[in-house]
């Protein structure tokens, strides 16, 4: 395999790939306009909510064995658990120095999250990011409850009371705790969130006291709901360029460690495993809601699928499996901790859980996690992500230099045969056989490697794809400037001038190879330079910057290297 032909199978690679992708979003369409013509009308401003349902079929069951007596399953729900009307609910504001949230009285949900250090859109910076909501097309926030024998343990059904509308964070105190009270058959429950200073770690206590005369048992679970994405962002040409990055479920358990857990997946089968640590996640691109398991203890690990179509939700959370027992008038507590907010590697590695695997950088994490340790060293030392990626690229290609010369050299060698190889292909005509056997005396006599271009490519091409994964899912990128028009990395160039530049380099790449003896290959090398462009004039900016650089300096090293052989 000479090197036009390894370029032109990795481009027909790309390019399946993209149309898959867009055959993929049109089967899905057609497949089902009921969830089209639902997300336009959400799209509307009316609100996609299945609360008042009279079924509770998002709670989860309990655990089987609650008594030495019988298996108990879910509680039933009572018109108690039902939604109260609009005007007997409250919202609770809570503010941090990173947070503006909003819980519900209604179950005591955690309903909204501003992120107030991302803003929503770079030219808008006083509108936060909003990662979690309860209005609109795409539904996401955080739901809790207790489960038992009992009939009526309050869950995200029930109805809670609230001591104060609206708590800030003050100057020089490390956290906030909020309560919700609730009364039920004698027991006074209180749940208390807790925020904190500089974190996106949220924890839920209960406190449970028991003022009957028997003993309380009951389990804790908590749950991220969440419909299908409408996904506007990131798109590009004709659809073409979305990018590959998954939405969706995923756990960690210590047994079977980082999977994923697509929409598809919980329609199909729901999700039951037991664990004793790890967490359980709904994966935005750059950003994560987590709940946390708590080392040696039991859990279960499940999903929910309720509704149809555009107003589908599905729940993703964990259950204790092992209940807490509370005396007669005695009191005690549970608690859950959720991580809620971006995917910046320095505070999920703090969850000390591999919650930072949480960033998908796929199949080849052991290659992309080192590079992007080294690019975040980088910009540490040039404060600028832009230049980081610049200095990284570099950096790539002087390790891989002497691979990179071997194959240029191969190359060289190549291009002196040029002539006489249209020589063959002009005796030998179509006979193809022996123009094959032909060209290898020709290589064998000459002493050149057919491969020798190939092979020091295919090495570097795993290095080069953990590269992207890591520009791709890196949050830190977003909304970060390089300099002049480019103030973002993660959005498109808004005047095309790194994919103009781009397919520019990868025309004079051609220049610098042997060329084709098949005039039908030597066409369609032509073509790809302003296929690939139109591919990349919707891809975000880093990547861009990224293929150009890598480009520039590929240019600048087969040129010496040729240079020198010659």
């Amino acid at each position: 395999m000479d090197f036009h032909r390894l370029f032109l199978v990795g481009a027909l690679v790309l390019v399946l790939t993209l149309l898959y992708q867009k055959w993929l979003m049109f089967e899905a369409e057609t497949a089902d306009p009921q969830r089209s013509a639902q997300i336009e009308t959400a799209r509307g401003g009316e609100a996609v909510t299945l609360e008042t349902t009279a079924k509770a079929t998002d709670v989860p069951s309990a655990p089987p064995v609650v008594t030495e007596k019988a298996n108990v399953s879910a509680p039933t729900p009572t018109l108690a658990n039902r939604a109260p009307a609009a005007n007997t609910r409250q919202r609770v504001e809570v503010i941090t120095d990173l947070l503006r949230a909003e819980l519900d009285t209604y179950g005591g949900d955690l309903r909204v999250l501003d992120l107030i250090t991302y803003p929503e859109k770079l030219g808008a910076p006083d509108v936060p990011f909003r990662l979690l909501t309860d209005s609109g097309p795409d539904l996401y926030w955080v739901q809790n409850g207790l489960l038992g024998s009992q009939s009526d343990l309050p869950n995200h059904h029930s109805e809670y009371t609230a001591t104060n509308k609206r708590y800030v964070l003050a100057e020089g105190k490390d956290r906030i705790e909020v309560p919700l009270h609730i009364e039920k058959d004698g027991v006074h429950y209180r749940k208390v969130y807790t925020f904190y200073r500089d974190s996106y770690y949220v924890d839920v206590r209960y406190e449970v006291q028991n003022n009957t005369n028997q003993e309380w048992r009951g389990y804790l679970y908590a749950q991220f709901v969440s419909t299908e994405t409408s996904d506007d962002e990131n798109t590009s040409f004709l659809g073409l360029g979305r990018l590959p990055s998954f939405t969706g479920g995923a756990i960690y358990t210590p047994d079977e460690k980082y999977k994923k857990i697509g929409f598809d997946d919980m329609r199909e089968q729901p999700l039951v495993q037991k664990t004793t640590s790890g967490w359980v996640a709904m994966l935005q691109h750059y950003f994560v809601g987590a709940l946390l398991a708590e080392k040696e203890s039991q859990y279960e690990f499940y999903s929910l699928v309720n509704g149809t179509g555009a107003t589908t939700r599905y729940s993703m959370g964990y259950k204790h499996l092992a209940p807490l027992s509370v005396a007669a008038g005695r009191r005690g507590e549970m608690t859950a901790r959720m991580f809620v907010g971006p995917k910046e590697n320095k505070r999920l590695v703090e969850a000390d859980r591999q919650l930072e695997l949480a960033v998908d950088f796929g199949w080849l994490t052991p290659v992309s996690a080192p590079l992007f340790w080294l690019l975040t060293q980088i910009q540490r030392v040039v404060v600028n992500w832009g230049l980081s990626i610049v200095l990284l690229t570099a950096l790539v290609k002087l390790v891989f230099f002497p691979l990179s010369a071997a194959s240029y050299k191969s190359m060289a060698k190549m291009k002196k045969l040029g002539p006489r190889m249209k020589t063959l292909k002009e005796r030998y005509g179509d006979d193809k056989q022996k123009f094959q056997q032909a060209m290898m005396e020709m290589y064998k006599k000459d002493k050149i490697n057919p491969l020798g271009g190939c092979l020091p490519i295919v090495v570097q091409i795993p290095v080069f794809i953990a590269l992207y994964w890591v520009l791709l899912e890196s949050v830190e990128l977003r909304q970060a400037p390089l300099a002049l028009w480019i103030h973002d990395l993660s959005a498109p160039d808004p005047y095309y001038v790194l994919p103009i530049l781009m397919g520019a380099s990868m025309f004079v790449q051609q220049l610098l190879n042997p060329a084709p003896v098949d005039p039908m290959q030597a066409n369609i090398m032509r073509i790809l330079p302003i296929v690939f462009t139109l591919f990349f004039l919707w891809f975000p900016a880093g990547l861009v910057l990224y293929w150009l650089v890598n480009n520039l300096l590929s240019i600048a090293q087969q040129w010496f290297v040729m240079r020198k052989f010659a």
